[in-house]
């Protein structure tokens, strides 16, 4: 039997002792752990989905006794009901372990000041951030979100390294850095961001206002929280920690498992978790994994960039896209910035796609509509509007709007 089928198939018996909710969903079923042999009867279990983390009591999932949980955490709930997560202690070391690593996979040393600006209390990134900076020994600069003029001062004061939050924010700080002229005070030398989808423009534009190196790390409340991916200083995937999960592409249609670098639907089974274990749990995020052996030696296996959600497909004209299809486009256009609004209305009997994008000249916006027609198969309305214009985020930035009545 191989390590791997050998952990897929402890966690299974796992759930199956510990958890009423997925010992009854295997009766149901009719599965028994003890009926895993290979991968390809792992790959008939049900998926979870986060309907069903959402319906019922909060703790329907909890595979330990209530005594264990110190800690609970909480999804969002931006859409739909927030979801409740409990950890145990060793969860929380576990947790700390892959923060740890995923900060040294971004090149942070003991020597470094990370300013934290994601939010605290429930969601998970401001406390994950801080317990694997702490773990790794470098110095915790916990500021949390917003108040801008406190996290420039403190930037400027402390001579903060490295900074840590969403891309919107990295924004918008870069920005007010900018305006502002402090880039000769500031000693910023890399910026890891997550929590919100982000393109290589979006990229480019804080590294270059901040002259920084930035890293791109993924983790979602369900499945610990931040830190269980992230790329390196080559920046060709994100590593994850297969030691702790194992990752599945499906297609998001059928639930078939996709071969190796096929992109499709992220399905992410936790190996070791104990409070909140989860099978097969269906992320909606869109990715591949990649063949193959990153330039940087690491032995940890690589996913792609997230490039959307399943959930996040549009549909205007007939035609299926991705907003992050929208970022790869501007892209390709030097003089197109990375911030744009997409509002989509039905109008007259017909969709209707109006695509604002910061920046100048008309012949600017020819050239957006002309490649988003070539690569998407939809014309666009696109219009230039000038920088700063476009409205800027604390948190995460929504880009795409959809106004059709139905």
């Amino acid at each position: 039997m191989s390590e791997v089928l050998a952990k897929l198939k402890k966690v299974v018996q796992y759930v199956e002792k510990n958890s009423p909710y997925y010992r009854e969903k295997f009766l149901a079923n009719g599965i028994r752990a003890d009926d895993i042999k290979d991968i390809k009867d792992f790959e008939k279990l049900p998926f979870t989905t986060k309907e069903e983390l959402r319906n019922g009591e909060p703790f329907k999932f909890l595979a330990v006794p209530e005594e264990r949980v110190v800690r609970i955490h909480s999804s969002s709930g931006t859409t739909g009901k927030a979801v409740i997560i409990p950890y145990t202690r060793q969860d929380i070391l576990d947790w700390t372990e892959m923060m740890k690593r995923s900060l040294e996979m971004a090149g942070v040393t003991p020597n470094d000041r990370v300013q934290i600006t994601p939010g605290y209390g429930l969601w998970t990134a401001g406390i994950g951030f801080q317990t694997g900076v702490e773990a790794l020994g470098a110095m915790a600069v916990p500021l949390g979100p917003g108040n801008t003029e406190k996290q420039l001062e403190f930037m400027v004061e402390l001579k903060t390294t490295v900074l840590i939050g969403t891309s919107s924010y990295g924004l918008l700080l870069a920005e007010e850095i900018a305006r502002r002229g402090l880039q000769s005070k500031i000693n910023l030398k890399k910026g890891i961001f997550g929590s919100e989808r982000w393109g290589e423009k979006l990229r480019g534009k804080i590294e270059e206002y901040l002259g920084i190196e930035t890293y791109d790390i993924y983790g979602l409340t369900e499945i610990y929280g931040p830190g269980i991916a992230i790329d390196c200083h080559y920046h060709q995937g994100m590593h994850y920690w297969d030691d702790y999960l194992y990752f599945e592409i499906i297609d998001p249609d059928t639930g078939e498992v996709l071969p190796e670098g096929e992109t499709g639907e992220l399905v992410i089974t936790t190996l070791t978790k104990e409070g909140m274990p989860l099978i097969r749990y269906r992320t909606r995020d869109i990715t591949h994994i990649i063949p193959g052996k990153c330039t940087c030696g690491s032995p940890f296996p690589r996913i792609d960039r997230i490039i959307g959600r399943s959930d996040d497909m549009l549909k205007v004209k007939g035609v299926n896209f991705y907003p992050a299809q929208i970022d790869q486009v501007l892209a390709q256009v030097p003089e197109a910035l990375p911030e744009y609004r997409l509002t989509i209305t039905h109008e007259e009997g017909r969709d209707r796609a109006v695509l604002e994008v910061e920046g100048y000249g008309e012949e600017t916006a020819q050239e957006i509509k002309r490649i988003l027609k070539s690569k998407i198969g939809i014309s666009f309305e696109v219009k230039m509007v000038s920088p700063g214009s476009l409205p800027r985020s604390e948190k995460k930035s929504k880009r795409a709007f959809d106004l059709r009545p139905f």
